[in-house]
């Protein structure tokens, strides 16, 4: 289960290959809120581990798509290990 925006926000849809790792990220946006294992894909957006697991399978980002932290350090590992060239992100409606 993930989760993405919340009402008042969006979750851009498309195909995107990842423009940036980050191991631990803190949104300066957003109260400096911590998004480990940061796969970005456009702009601000990324998919990235949460804290708030109860939340997975609801809307509740601010447009990012939030993993359980496992899976998160899972796929970051994935698109260390073959590189972001040969990764593709497609989000769906």
């Amino acid at each position: 289960a993930v989760s993405t925006a919340r009402r008042g926000y969006r979750t851009p849809t498309g195909s995107y290959r990842p423009i940036r790792l980050e191991r631990m990220w803190y949104s300066r946006k957003y109260d400096m809120s911590p998004m480990p294992h940061s796969v970005f894909f456009r702009g601000g957006f990324a998919i990235h581990g949460t804290n708030y697991v109860r939340r997975l399978g609801t809307p509740a980002s601010h447009g990012c798509i939030r993993l359980h932290p496992t899976n998160a350090a899972t796929l970051y590992g994935l698109v260390q290990r073959y590189g972001m060239g040969n990764t593709r992100i497609v989000v769906m409606n």
